[in-house]
């Protein structure tokens, strides 16, 4: 075992090393077992001094299947390491003390060290009101094979490290004081056995081990019949909930009852393991926004009868559907962008476990502060509890099976150990309302049969989502199945797959972008991220600059979902929004919040960017391919396609300006027709050149208001308040809707008012000369005798005049041709070498052959926009990567963001750097 497993405790490393050279040393046992000592952790959180060394975690375990009865053997056991399970320790004091539920590898443990087999022990007794019934004792995870002995009778044993288990233990019981024995085998990844991220030699994305008891031990009483689980799946059409009662022991009856507020809403009898339909009245949907959950409270009844639980669930369905003709996620019937975080759910101090349950939420709580509303769980399973928070906090969530290892393939049996634990977390987790999304496999580790394993997921959950192997793009193996296209692009979010007929388009992880923090790291100065910043305030406008491209995916891309990478730092990870100990926020979290706020609005079409391009689309029913146009001024709506002239497009393309008679307002400039404003005028709006006066400004200006119908956005008049921007019999009116003239008709007034805000139909900001050789001058003072040109293949600036070269001259010249990726941009091709593009790979700008690929594509167009130094002059901004533009620095050539970690990310002369003069040819 390394030293930097637990960076700063070598002495714990020692005596793990000894152990594992010397298993013999863990036999010799003295004479009483020794105090538990908490270890001192490389990092602690708020919560690490609240940790009770009597009693951690106190709270009811299993919220989803709930008795009144219950006592938690969470705290103090005696523990030892072992070098097999054969001779479990009868009648001996174990040599050391462990605190339960912490995994042996956590500071919390009090033993801060692997071990391959261990032993823990303790005793306790029954309370006198629970004679009469069986005594159940729980496991929420142990990591990995567990035998259990009460008494020194076998009561049964478990494999699999992240689903909970029960054993009745009355038969082993003395009526007294009763000793168990835990003895657990834990190999890791030296094993072909699902285990996420664990590793017995943790680095770079891959941690430390999580042995043994991990989640609460706990006793409860029960009836020989009793109910087991309960599976419930809401069936929205039909306004009823789908209930299976899971028993055991018999019972012949079951009654279920539905409440809400304390209320009986619906009661419904029936028969054990049938499906019971429970009507649910006016159905109270849950969502993000309104996260609402209804208790249950469920019975047996008639013979062996008795036995009774509590449970909650909420009202909502997930599924796809073409929405404006992109096949899109729906919960409950409506496109929900699904914004969210790569949680991992590692703790510094407790590795596997919480501290404490506050901790456990507050993971949570702050990344539903920060606007996400959905978690990707990634490749670890939570305790009960955690779900529990994010249904009651309205977090979606995407829960992955815990992976087998990389560079791995899987034996026939390893493979049947995998399907069946597959099978048990989501028979476990079924009954989770905030559980959306099923993913099997990540980035093709231990993957085999993506397609079988798939199409088996959704035979046994049809009701949620399948991603057949998240990050395929990347390192994986798509299976061609499932519900999902999921990409994984770092930094990002770059350009993502398009969704087809069956299969959405999501982003299932980007971001990785770091800063470390002196005095909060896991192991000081190793920290890594995909890039690194410097200070907050960097990292802050990398996080804005990166996921604000998200909102030119979702209509440029159809993308649906998004994940970023990640919540908090984890080991040597630093790419978190807090710190791996909690304790510093990173970035500025109120910028943070409103661009993904900003994003959520764009999915809805609800967001116009100021100073960016947008195009307005129709939202009433029947006319939704309709988009506002200044076609023939006054201005109309009309049908705008891919395969609509250029001249439509610009038409129905417009600058989203600041108001021009108030700040908070906007106003909208003509893409094709600059210094002319969409105004009103007797009613009907129009476009009309600027006269600067005050009545044209009022005129021209409108305020963004939430969309008067569901979704979209709603532009109010600034000077006639109560009048909206409003289509009707495809012309464009401001509207109110109840006045006396014909365009104020009531009829749909709401829809009508209602508009989408979607990516533009042109993009570029400014024209080209098509299909012209141009050549590329620098601006930037003291510069301008040198040209952007190709050397070696690779883009540099050169000094050009009258006497270079053919050669040289040739290389500084390009012809113009439509974007190969985006016929509204750019490419430019070579002079003097045909099918050869200028393109951006990993920043740098290149010359290189035209491959076919649609990445190569992407990579060579270029959206123009107006010059950010000077006047006629352009700046070319990547299509696919669009807070990027192209820039010389050092006679280098890159795509350059203002002030990126990068050296030719400098913001110092960004704006001379990113700006060129199309010239006439060096050589024409």
């Amino acid at each position: 075992m390394r030293l930097s497993t637990f960076p700063g405790r070598p002495l714990a490393v020692l005596v793990s090393a000894l152990l594992a050279l010397a298993p013999a040393l863990a036999v010799a046992q003295p004479a009483h077992a020794g105090p538990y000592v908490p270890k001192t952790p490389p990092l602690t959180t708020p919560w690490t001094s609240q940790v009770s060394l009597t009693n951690p975690l106190p709270e009811y375990p299993r919220p989803q299947l709930t008795r009144p009865d219950w006592q938690s053997l969470n705290g103090q056991w005696q523990f030892a390491g072992a070098s097999s399970l054969a001779s479990p320790p009868f009648g001996q004091t174990l040599a050391e003390t462990a605190l339960v539920p912490y995994p042996i590898e956590s500071a919390l443990s009090g033993i801060m060290r692997h071990q391959n087999y261990m032993w823990y022990k303790r005793s306790f007794t029954v309370p006198a009101g629970w004679t009469g019934r069986r005594i159940l004792l729980n496991f929420g995870a142990v990591t990995y094979t567990a035998q259990v002995w009460v008494n020194g009778v076998s009561v049964g044993s478990h494999s699999g490290g992240f689903d909970a288990f029960t054993f009745d233990i009355t038969g082993a019981l003395n009526g007294g004081t009763n000793e168990i024995i835990v003895g657990v085998h834990s190999p890791v990844d030296a094993a072909g056995i699902p285990v996420g991220k664990q590793r017995l030699n943790p680095s770079g994305i891959f941690y430390t081990a999580a042995s043994g008891i991990w989640q609460t031990v706990w006793l409860e009483p029960a009836n020989a019949a009793r109910i087991t689980r309960l599976d419930t799946v809401p069936d929205l059409p039909a306004g009823v909930l789908d209930l299976v009662v899971q028993t055991t022991g018999g019972a012949s009856g079951v009654q279920a009852q539905v409440l809400s507020g304390g209320t009986v809403v619906s009661t419904v009898t029936g028969t054990p393991g049938a499906h019971l339909r429970i009507p649910i009245p006016s159905a109270r949907l849950w969502t993000p926004d309104d996260p609402f959950l209804y208790d249950l409270r469920v019975t047996l009844t008639g013979t062996n009868g008795g036995d009774a639980v509590g449970g909650y669930f909420g009202m909502r369905s997930i599924g796809k559907a073409m929405v404006d003709g992109v096949l899109r996620p729906v919960l409950n019937g409506k496109f929900v962008f699904q914004l969210g975080t790569l949680d991992q759910g590692y703790w510094p101090d407790g590795i596997y476990t919480a501290p404490t349950d506050a901790a456990l939420r507050f993971d949570l709580e702050q990344q539903k502060a920060l606007g996400f509303n959905m978690v990707r769980k990634h490749i670890k399973v939570e305790p009960a509890r955690w779900f529990y928070h994010a249904d009651r906090l309205g977090l979606m969530v995407w829960q992955d099976m815990p992976a087998m290892k990389t560079g791995f393939t899987p034996s026939a049996a390893d493979r049947t150990v995998f399907e069946s634990e597959l099978r048990r977390m989501i028979d476990q987790l079924k009954g989770i309302t905030s559980i959306v999304l099923w993913v099997p496999f990540n980035e093709g580790w231990g993957e085999y049969d993506p397609a079988r394993i798939a199409d088996l997921v959704k035979s046994w959950d049809p009701s949620r989502l399948v991603t057949n192997n998240s990050g395929s793009n990347c390192c994986g193996f798509d299976g061609g199945n499932g519900d999902v296209i999921d990409d994984h692009i770092y930094v990002g979010p770059g350009t993502t797959a398009l969704p087809t007929a069956t299969r959405i388009a999501v982003l299932g992880e980007y971001g990785g972008i770091g800063l470390r923090v002196t005095g909060h790291e896991w192991s000081p100065g190793n920290g890594f991220a995909y890039e690194m910043t410097p200070d907050s305030a960097t990292l802050t406008r990398r996080y804005v600059e990166a996921t604000g491209q998200l909102r030119n995916l979702i209509d440029g891309r159809g993308l649906s979902a998004s994940v970023y990478t990640e919540p908090t730092d984890v080991e040597n990870e630093v790419n978190g929004f807090f710190t791996y100990d909690r304790q510093i926020q990173k970035m500025d979290f109120a910028q943070a919040r409103a661009v993904n706020l900003s994003v959520l609005a764009a999915a809805q079409g609800s967001y116009l960017p100021v100073g960016q391009l947008a195009s307005l689309r129709v939202t009433t029913s029947g006319h939704t391919t309709k988009y506002l146009s200044h076609s023939g001024s006054p201005s109309v709506t009309q049908v705008v396609s891919g395969t609509s002239t250029d001249a439509v497009k610009k038409a129905s393309t417009f600058w989203v300006r600041q108001g021009l008679a108030s700040a908070s307002c906007l106003s909208f400039e003509s893409r094709d027709v600059p210094g002319q404003f969409l105004r009103h005028s007797g009613y009907r709006v129009q476009l009309a050149p600027n006269d600067g006066t005050s009545l044209y400004a009022a005129d021209a200006t409108f305020c963004q208001r939430a969309g008067l119908a569901a979704g979209g956005v709603s532009l109010e008049s600034y000077n006639f308040p109560g009048r909206y921007l409003r289509h009707i019999n495809s012309e464009v009116w401001i509207s109110n809707s109840s006045g006396a003239n014909a365009w104020d008709n009531p009829a749909s007034f709401a829809a009508d008012a209602t508009w989408r805000g979607s990516s533009p139909w042109w993009r570029s900001g400014v024209d080209l000369p098509l299909d012209q050789a141009r050549s590329l001058q620098v601006v930037t003072p003291g510069y301008t005798d040198r040209f952007l040109a190709h050397s070696a293949g690779l883009g540099v600036t050169s000094v050009v005049n009258a006497s270079s070269s053919a050669t040289l001259k040739a290389d500084a010249t390009f012809v113009v041709r439509r974007g190969l990726a985006d016929p509204t941009c750019y490419s430019f091709e070579s002079r003097n070498f045909a099918g050869h593009y200028l393109r951006h790979a990993n920043f740098r700008v290149r010359k290189d052959a035209r491959d076919g690929s649609a990445l190569f594509d992407a990579d060579a167009t270029f959206c123009p926009q107006a010059g950010r130094y000077g006047t006629g002059n352009v700046s070319l901004v990547s299509s696919n990567l669009p807070s990027l533009s192209v820039r010389h620095y050092a006679a280098e050539v890159w795509v350059a963001g203002n002030g990126g970690p990068h050296p030719y990310d400098s913001p110092a002369g960004y704006a001379a750097d990113t700006t060129w003069a199309l010239v006439s040819p060096w050589a024409p």
